[in-house]
């Protein structure tokens, strides 16, 4: 369960960690399928290294997700009912990778869409697979509120300013103010989840063993048609 506590967060800060969601078994399913599709693309070296696998309704992953509870869980603190994914990325990274990320992006804005939309999504969900417990271990980079801070530029700019990279800072990600970002972590079997508008980024990796995060956009019922009203409103999909 995600308590009022942890939804609160979520609301101010963009992103939220939820422990203990995956077994043991899980993990080891989720490795196993990660290891797999990895022999036939592998890394080519140190660093990241991403893959999509498609589900076409059927996957390791996509069971994966539901065995889960993902969406049920998602669903405590989005309002309405949540698509069912239909890819995942694969997000890996190869030590000893000496890297810190000079800000952060949003994503869906390079490319875009066939149709120019920015592809916009309600929140991402990460399954760690391996441990994030300790600092620059491939931890994701989050910077704490720029969700709303960045709502309220495309309620100033238009909605449409999101695609609009050239007025971005590097990453892309639109000028707002930054804060300070905070390395996020958590023992592996976390779920985290993050605001669609969070701004995030990559972490160099210190350690020893390869990292293995398992990311899912979700996209509430009927958010492609609304994306302008909910990049300008950023709270309009959550549960308070």
């Amino acid at each position: 369960m995600i308590t009022d506590g942890q939804r609160a967060q979520f609301r101010e800060q963009g992103y939220v960690v939820v422990p203990g969601v995956l077994t043991d078994e899980q993990i080891a399913a989720g490795r196993r399928t990660v290891a797999e599709l990895l022999e036939h693309e592998p890394a080519p070296g140190v660093g990241f290294h991403f893959l999509w696998p498609r589900f076409d309704g059927s996957h390791p992953l996509l069971e994966l997700y539901r065995a889960a509870g993902i969406g049920e869980l998602a669903g405590q603190l989005v309002l309405g009912d949540l698509e069912e994914p239909d890819f995942a990325q694969v997000a890996t990274t190869i030590p000893p990778w000496s890297h810190r990320p000079g800000g952060p992006h949003v994503d869906g804005i390079t490319p875009m869409a066939p149709d120019g939309r920015p592809g916009t999504f309600t929140v991402l969900a990460g399954l760690w697979l391996t441990s994030q417990d300790e600092l620059d271990h491939g931890n994701l980079y989050v910077w704490p509120g720029t969700h709303l801070r960045l709502g309220a530029y495309l309620a100033e700019h238009g909605a449409d300013a999101l695609a609009r990279v050239d007025e971005m800072n590097p990453g892309p990600y639109p000028k707002v103010d930054l804060g300070s970002s905070v390395q996020v972590t958590g023992p592996a079997g976390s779920v985290l989840f993050a605001h669609y508008l969070l701004g995030h980024n990559m972490g160099g990796h210190t350690g020893t063993e390869r990292r293995e995060t398992l990311y899912y956009r979700l996209h509430a019922n009927g958010h492609r048609d609304r994306w302008r009203e909910v990049v300008t409103n950023p709270l309009l999909e959550f549960r308070n």
